[in-house]
């Protein structure tokens, strides 16, 4: 493998470089989003939060944050973190797939119940994962997914100096 400073990349090697340190930086920024948006939700001590609030929060303040950092810095890899988000997605999904079912956890269910129940259900749950599919798998990808939204509403009509070469 060929080893060069920085410095000494191509045009082309150092657009790929630029975009792939993008992707991460708004992966993570989304994430940091959505997690203070559930931490503002926390700080308010409700006694109990819907899930339909904490899904449209996760989609909605993402979504905003992506539109307006994208309005402020134009960058195409802003709109890329829905990849992420679908793949961890798919990840957890496998691995409910894999958890054996018993007593209070999604006793004779199917995969598509184990899925549905774990996942996406707004009232009731499989028992896997301790309860908390959603917060770890679903809440996530769709903030991935909003931030991304909200990028692509952003950069319509934009002039992205760099990623255009």
């Amino acid at each position: 493998m060929n080893s060069r400073p920085v410095e000494a990349l191509g045009p082309h090697e150092t657009r790929v470089l630029y975009q792939a340190v993008g992707f991460f930086f708004h992966l993570v920024l989304s994430l940091a989003v959505w997690g203070l948006a559930l931490l503002a939700i926390t700080l308010f001590h409700p006694e109990f939060v819907p899930p339909l609030v904490t899904l449209v929060v996760s989609l909605v303040v993402p979504l905003v944050a992506g539109f307006v950092i994208v309005k402020i810095h134009p960058s195409e890899s802003a709109t890329l973190p829905w990849m992420m988000g679908l793949i961890w997605w798919m990840l957890c999904g496998l691995h409910v797939l894999d958890m054996p079912t018993g007593p209070m956890a999604c006793y004779h269910c199917g995969a598509t119940d184990k899925l549905w129940l774990t996942f996406l259900s707004l009232n009731a749950d499989s028992g896997l994962l301790d309860g908390q599919g959603r917060f770890i798998a679903t809440w996530p990808a769709v903030a991935t997914i909003g931030y991304s939204l909200g990028a692509k509403l952003g950069l319509r009509n934009a002039d992205i100096p760099f990623e255009n070469n």
